[in-house]
C-alpha cells in the first residue's frame, strides 16, 4: 500500500526507493504549486477584478524591493521586457503603478506603486499572511525551521540553474 502522502498508485520496494521519493515529492509540489497559482488568482481579483496573476506577481516584486526601472523587474521574476511592459501599461491603466523618467538616466522609467497600488496590495498582502499563519500556525516551531531549510535548499537549487535569486524577507 502506498503512503497517502505521496498521492496515487505510487509504489516503490527497496530497489527504486529514491525514484519513489522523487515521485513523492514532484506530486507534493506539483500540488503545493497548482494551489499557489490558485491562490494567487484569487489574491489577484481581490486587488483588482481585472488583474491577473501575472500582474500580481508584478505589484509583488515592485512593494517588495521598491522603485524600479522595467528591465531590473523583468530580470527579476526571469520573464522578457516585452511582457513586462504589457502588464505594466495594464497595471497603469488600472491606477496601481507609475512611470517617471530615471534621474540617473532620462530616456529611462522608472516603475513605482501609486498609493492606491501600495494600499491594495498592503490589504490583500496583510489578508494573505494571515491566512497563512492560520494554516501554518499549529505546527511546531522545529518543524517550520526545517521547512524553510529544505524549501530554501531548493531554491538555491534552482537559482544554480540561472534562476533570479530573491532576497530573503
Amino acid at each position: 500500500m502506498s503512503n497517502p502522502a505521496e498521492g496515487p498508485g505510487i509504489t516503490g520496494g527497496p530497489d527504486d526507493s529514491t525514484g519513489t521519493a522523487l515521485t513523492a515529492v514532484e506530486h507534493q509540489l506539483s500540488l503545493l504549486w497548482r494551489r499557489a497559482r490558485s491562490i494567487s488568482h484569487h489574491l489577484s481579483r481581490q486587488v483588482h477584478p481585472d488583474l491577473e496573476p501575472a500582474a500580481y506577481g508584478l505589484l509583488s516584486v515592485i512593494r517588495k524591493q521598491g522603485a524600479m526601472r522595467l528591465t531590473e523587474l523583468a530580470s527579476s521574476i526571469g520573464v522578457g521586457k516585452p511582457s513586462v511592459s504589457r502588464q505594466i501599461a495594464f497595471l497603469e491603466r488600472l491606477g496601481l503603478v507609475s512611470k517617471e523618467a530615471d534621474p540617473l538616466d532620462g530616456r529611462a522609467q522608472i516603475i513605482r506603486l501609486t498609493p492606491t497600488g501600495e494600499e491594495r496590495m498592503h490589504e490583500v498582502q496583510d489578508a494573505r499572511r494571515e491566512v497563512f499563519r492560520e494554516r501554518l500556525g499549529e505546527w511546531p516551531l522545529e518543524e517550520l525551521q526545517t521547512l524553510s531549510s529544505y524549501i530554501a535548499k531548493l531554491n538555491a537549487t534552482y537559482e544554480r540553474d540561472g534562476f533570479p535569486r530573491d532576497e530573503p524577507q
